[in-house]
């Protein structure tokens, strides 16, 4: 339990150095650490902690130094967060599908064998396993032909961005898994080789592409949120308020839900194509990983907020039709949502009950 000071700011991507250093520094006896609340020089962190500082042998300073541990450790933690939120998304979908009454024939297995793009069968499958049981199912449950495309699209996209999850899940266990350090030392032959395994363009290209993936998702799930709360496309009351016109219902959370989506969308902007030359003129290119990882971390946060309150108002949807017949994994959410947050009738402070949500989605309540 002693953790290094570590500076968030300070490498672009060619081996986490700078950063790498601050965490060496400990080891040695140097640098500062935080123990027990308190922090306290390298030395002293250790010894409270009952531990001596390591002596370095022959390559170990190379070895702690020129990899990308501060960007693929980061990556990991983002990537378990961003699975768990897309579970969640996936389930606050079909909660949206319920409460809405949305047309279930997109999710029909032979129009996903129609155009198989990456992921949309597998979502497509995993909504429809949410949604068993579900009335949807009956003929003529549906109340329209054709959906809003947050509903009718749900496949396509969130499939898209569980498969950029998938290409960032490889790309960080090459990394956990490889060795990046330079120069490489190949002990069976006795030679030392000059190389740029450091480089980690892959890592930065896999986190980019999933940012953007959840970009998309998180526009569609605002899509259906708002869907949900107008009566020009529902028969539910207008903010899904039971009361009606003195009340404000959801209204306000239309503006939290956008605000989300428009930081969402401006951090998965590009960061990654260009950094400006360093160590005078012969580092001339760089990917800026430990940023875009932590910016996709960013993005996760938001999604997981905005999620929650997909999740909140599907319920409030469902409850207003009085359902008592709705897909098994949708019940599950919906139960999930009850046992945290209210059914919402004089209007509350609602920011309290989507962060209990968020928490729950992140497994921290």
């Amino acid at each position: 339990r002693v953790h290094p000071l570590v500076p968030a700011t300070g490498s672009i991507g060619a081996a986490d150095l700078s950063p790498l250093a601050h965490t060496g520094l400990v080891l040695l006896g140097q640098g500062l650490a935080e123990h027990e609340g308190e922090i306290l020089e390298g030395a002293h962190a250790l010894a409270a902690a009952g531990l001596q500082p390591v002596t370095l042998g022959p390559k170990d300073g190379i070895a702690l130094l020129n990899c990308n541990a501060a960007s693929t450790g980061p990556g990991a933690l983002v990537l378990a967060d961003a699975r768990a939120v897309l579970d969640a998304l996936d389930s606050a979908a079909a909660l949206s599908f319920e409460g809405f009454r949305a047309n279930v024939s997109p999710l029909d297995p032979r129009l996903q064998a129609l155009r198989p793009a990456p992921g949309q069968a597998e979502t497509a499958a995993r909504l429809t396993e949410l949604l068993d049981g579900s009335l949807l199912w009956k003929p003529g449950a549906a109340r329209r032909v054709q959906d809003p495309l947050g509903f009718r699209c749900v496949a396509q996209v969130n499939g898209a961005a569980r498969v950029a999850l998938h290409g960032a899940i490889e790309a960080v266990e090459i990394e956990l898994n490889g060795a990046g350090d330079n120069p490489a030392v190949l002990y069976e032959s006795g030679e030392i080789l000059s190389n740029a395994n450091f480089d980690v363009t892959a890592l930065a290209l896999a986190f980019e592409a999933l940012g953007q993936a959840l970009a998309q998702a998180a526009n569609l799930s605002v899509m259906r949120l708002f869907k949900l709360m107008s009566p020009a496309f529902n028969d539910l009351p207008r903010f899904l308020t039971p009361i009606g016109k003195a009340n404000n219902g959801f209204a306000t959370t239309q503006k939290t839900a956008a605000a989300l989506e428009a930081e969402i969308r401006h951090l998965a902007l590009p960061v990654s194509l260009h950094v400006a030359p360093v160590a005078d003129g012969v580092e001339d290119y760089a990917p800026m990983t430990p940023r875009v990882v932590a910016k996709t971390g960013e993005i996760v946060e938001r999604l997981r907020l905005l999620t929650a309150l997909e999740l909140i108002a599907a319920a409030q949807a469902i409850d207003l039709r009085k359902l008592d017949t709705v897909g098994k994994g949708a019940r599950e959410a919906h139960a999930m949502v009850r046992s945290v947050c209210a059914f919402l009738d004089e209007d509350r402070p609602l920011g309290p009950d989507i962060e209990a949500v968020a928490a729950r989605i992140a497994g921290t309540a």
